[in-house]
Formats: structure tokens, sequence, C-alpha cells
């Protein structure tokens, strides 16, 4: 039987290329036996390096090093950490602004300055906050006050957070300031009843009538504080000897909600005939006419409550004295009085 033979091609076939794993990534390596001598003994080509590059001829040969796909996992992290520090002193030497970093957990990057930066808040201000409730905080709370109608108005709100929250508080502001006549202490111990139950929103009362009863009554004796000692900010200032108290806790829970000095101003203003101004009242007033400065050390704003002490908050020695005497006196009246 005749059989044909099988045609045999001359060219020996070519090896196919196989993808490999190295040290810098996938690559397609050719067999050996298939490179041309020429190709397998040709150094790797450098990058061009061009006057308007960022990496300039001062970087070292290391540096250019880490562009070949030659080089160890080793000596790239190394080449790599050294073309970072090069390229950022060639971002500055070019006058281009660095790219902004995100902030860390727990900080609260504020971006409204020029120079924006991750700033570090109390505890209980978090990226969740109300922005009404962290200006507050960046603003208000914990700066020393002086003004006899703020600080009416801060005792209104401090005795409001027995119904209400400070954002729910903050969020009613603009409500409080026109219900009770921007806190003017003449137009408000002046209420009716019939006035002080229209004090009213969406059909509800702005606080319980407790409460309002106690504005009202509180409007009435701190009238009575003016005209003994020139004004309730003196009166109110004189049992920290016109001087902040400065805390400085590092954690929320060593933050109190009641102190002695809080149950002494307490006692005195319930003498005087105070409504609900029980130590806890006294003390969240305290700290939010700045009296006391209860911003934790970590905050930022601890410092800057700190810099607004520098004012002169404290009379003068004659006034002080005088004020010191007829605080004395009065409380003596109460106590043989009791």
């Amino acid at each position: 039987m005749y059989v044909p033979k099988k045609l045999r091609s001359s060219a020996k076939p070519v090896p196919e290329p196989r993808a490999i794993l190295g040290p810098t990534g996938n690559r397609v390596r050719v067999s050996d036996r298939a490179k041309p001598k020429t190709e397998a003994l040709k150094k790797p080509q450098r990058p061009k390096i061009t006057e308007n590059a960022v990496v300039r001829n001062t970087v070292s040969v290391d540096t250019t090093t880490c562009f070949s796909d030659s080089s160890s996992s080793s000596s790239s992290i190394g080449s790599s950490v050294l073309m970072v520090t090069s390229r950022s002193s060639a971002v500055k030497r070019s006058g281009l602004k660095p790219a902004k970093v995100a902030p860390l957990a727990g900080e609260v990057t504020d971006f409204s300055s020029e120079n924006s930066r991750p700033v570090k808040r109390c505890d209980w201000i978090t990226p969740h906050s109300e922005p009404l409730y962290t200006y507050f905080h960046d603003e208000e709370w914990g700066v020393p006050v002086q003004d006899d109608t703020k600080l009416f108005e801060l005792l209104v709100y401090s005795q409001a957070l027995a119904e209400l929250s400070w954002p729910a508080i903050l969020n009613k502001r603009d409500i409080f300031r026109k219900l009770l006549d921007n806190f003017n202490l003449t137009f408000i111990s002046q209420f009716t009843e019939k006035k002080l139950l229209s004090l009213k929103v969406n059909g509800r009362l702005l606080l319980s009538e407790q409460k309002l009863r106690a504005v009202v009554e509180n409007a009435k004796q701190m009238l009575k504080i003016q005209l003994e000692f020139s004004s309730f900010s003196r009166y109110v200032w004189s049992f920290v000897n016109h001087k902040p108290v400065r805390n400085g806790f590092r954690f929320t829970r060593q933050v109190p909600v009641k102190t002695p000095k809080a149950e002494l101003i307490s006692k005195d203003l319930m003498q005087r005939g105070f409504r609900c101004v029980g130590p806890t009242v006294v003390y969240s007033f305290m700290q939010a006419a700045g009296i006391v400065n209860d911003h934790l050390l970590t905050c930022f704003r601890y410092h800057e409550c700190n810099e607004n002490d520098k004012m002169d908050l404290k009379p003068k020695t004659e006034e002080t004295e005088t004020l010191t005497k007829a605080l004395n006196n009065t409380c003596l009246s109460h106590d043989g009085n009791a």
C-alpha cells in the first residue's frame, strides 16, 4: 500500500511569549533563544529629562533607575521616596500650591480660610453636627460676655436646655428673640399673663408655662441687680474675681454638670427671687457666657478663648471692693431673714 509522506516545513516554529509575574508587575518576556543577541545586550533606555521637567539633573542616578523594569522592588521603593522628595522641593520652587490633605478621624476640615487645615474641636462636635451648632461652638461658646442683654439671653437658653437641645435652641434663636422682644429686660418684666400665653410657635408655647414665668420673673430680678451693682455682669463676674476659670479638661467625661461655684451662684440667685436657676442651669450658663472655659485641651478654641481673656475684665479696685461689700451684706441679710 502506498502512504503519502507528510510535508515538513523547513522553518522552525517560533515559541509563543508567556506572561510572568515579576517584582515590577505583569510583563511579557520572550525566550532568550528567540531574542537577538543585540537586543538582549541592549541597556534599558532612561527617560529624557527636559528643562521643564519636575525632576532636575540634581536627582541621583538611583532615582532615574526606578524607571527601569529590571530594578528590584526594594530599590524601586527607595527611589520612589527620593523622587517624591525631589518633586516636593521642585513644586516649592515652582510656586505651585500643594494638594490638600484629607482630615484624620475625629477632625473637621475648615476650608473657609486661605490657609486651610484640619482643626480639632471638642468631641461633642462631629462632622455630622448641624452648622449652627458648630458655628456656636467656634464663635460664641466659652467667649467671655459682659453685656447684660446677652447674659440674660444665655441664661434663658440655659434654662431651656431642660426641654430642648442646643441645636434645637439655636434653630429657634430668631423666634426666641422675636417673641421676647430681643431680650429687653424692661419689656419682658412687664409681660402680662395674656402676653405670656401668647408666646407660641405653630400653636405650641415656646417653652413650658413654668419656664416662661421664670423668664419674666428673672427679668424683674435682674433689673434689681442692675440698680444694686450697676450691672448684672459685674454681679455675676464677681463670683470668679472677674477672671474666667480655665479647667483644661482632656476628655468629655471630665467635664462636670455642676461645680461648687455654680452651687454658690445658684443659691444666691434663688435667694434674690430668681426661678429655675439650679446648679446645672447655672453651670451651663457659665460655660456659654465664658465665665468658665470648658473647651477641651485638644480643641483649637481652648487657646483662642484664653486669648480673649487678655482684655481687661476686672473693674477698678474701688469698684470691686464696693461690689464685694454689697454682695456680702446682701448674703448676710438673706441668711438673717432665713
